[in-house]
């Protein structure tokens, strides 16, 4: 078969479709853009690298579609496979107004389940600090001014020994930035804890401490420059594991509430309405 003067070379066999073939190419251009990016709040060497990746996803997917789209033949199925299923069942999720959608989560941890988590882990974690303080000799006085090094400039050019030493406002500035990161992600992780649907412990003990870690150790250097100088990236990692796990292990143990699905705006935003509230409790006892 012949389209004008070219030949058609993908010719396809009885009992098998022509479709796209399969190509990396749009991954590694989303990804060197990305690395593209990400070096101008980083490195140029990692916007280079990422220069280099897009330039070669737009090169290699570029001949993957011209002159001609590349195909693979897939064989055709004759029949409708049989579905198999090891859950019997499915899972019904039940709220209290029937005839609208489910807004997921449908029960979500108090403010107070982060709060008490993000406290659980920060003391774990400041634990952790000071063992490692011990161990490496410096003291536990260590990680604390480390953590307030930022805030002071002539910080930059002291000695261990100097750091190791007490110090009233660091400990007081690095107890003050502490408590409060703690109990912000304590909070966000009692939001985000319902959304993981298998292991959200695990998941959010190693996963997330994984990603911090790289996120901070790229724009560390602009943060605290005498954290990014003194820092052991081994501790900062398993203290920000310790704080995961344990706040994760509080915030599960609480009781959960549910959500407000259903009910009008003028009562989730505490506008008095007996009227409105009335009705719906009416609805949601039929």
């Amino acid at each position: 078969m012949q389209t004008g003067s070219i030949p058609m070379t993908n010719q396809r066999s009885q009992g098998t479709i022509e479709v796209p073939a399969p190509t990396a190419w749009p991954i590694v251009l989303a990804f060197g853009v990305c690395l593209l990016f990400g070096g101008l709040a980083t490195n140029a060497y990692v916007s280079i690298l990422g220069a280099a990746a897009m330039l070669a996803g737009l090169v290699g997917w570029f001949r993957d579609v011209f002159p001609r789209e590349a195909h693979e033949s897939v064989p055709v199925v004759g029949e409708i496979p049989t579905v198999v299923t090891l859950r019997p069942e499915v899972a019904q999720y039940h709220v209290a107004l029937p005839e609208r959608r489910a807004w997921l989560p449908l029960e979500i941890y108090p403010v107070s389940a982060g709060v008490k988590g993000g406290l659980a882990g920060g003391a774990v974690m400041a634990v952790l600090a000071m063992i490692y303080g011990l161990l490496s000799r410096h003291g536990i006085w260590y990680p604390i001014n480390l953590l307030s090094a930022g805030f002071f400039p002539q910080t930059a050019t002291e000695t261990v020994s100097e750091l190791s030493a007490f110090s009233l406002r660091s400990f007081i500035i690095a107890t003050v930035i502490h408590l409060l990161a703690s109990l912000v992600v304590g909070v966000l992780y009692g939001a985000l804890l319902p959304l993981i649907p298998r292991r959200p412990i695990l998941l959010g003990g190693l996963m997330a401490p994984l990603v911090w870690t790289g996120l901070l150790h790229s724009t560390l250097a602009i943060i605290n420059p005498v954290l990014n100088q003194r820092v052991d990236w081994f501790w900062f990692v398993l203290s920000q594991a310790g704080f995961g796990i344990v706040a994760g292990v509080v915030v599960s143990r609480q009781e959960r509430v549910g959500t407000l699905q259903g009910v009008p705006l003028a009562i989730r935003v505490g506008i008095e309405s007996p009227g409105i509230k009335k009705a719906t409790e009416e609805e949601q006892h039929r």
